[in-house]
């Protein structure tokens, strides 16, 4: 499985209610147990909101974060979805990544 982050933009305030906020929750919840949810929440600005999650395609994660409440319901009107390539120390902050060295080949033109 692949991680994915999508960001959840272009809020309808009218649209929010402690009955849709119940639905997106118990989705979260849902999706926690199935192992698809790694990290959620809104961003600061509270314009904005983050889903990390696992999945085994970026159709299939689009299709998760789509029955969300807060997207299927139109809370949240734009969502964009991508797959992202984990740095970490175990693969050495991708330096010798191919997208790195395809980078590196592109600024040396």
């Amino acid at each position: 499985m692949k991680k994915y982050v999508a960001i959840l933009s272009n809020k309808n305030r009218a649209l929010f209610s402690d009955e849709l906020l119940d639905q997106h929750v118990s989705y979260l919840k849902a999706q926690e147990r199935l192992g698809n949810m790694v990290l959620c929440g809104p961003f600061a600005d509270n314009e904005s909101a983050i889903q990390i999650l696992m999945s085994d395609s970026i159709d299939d994660a689009y299709e998760t974060v789509a029955s969300d409440p807060f997207i299927s319901e139109g809370y949240y009107e734009n969502v964009e979805v991508k797959e992202l390539i984990e740095a970490n120390a175990s693969n050495n902050w991708l330096v010798s990544d191919p997208q790195t060295n395809s980078n590196r080949a592109d600024s040396k033109t």
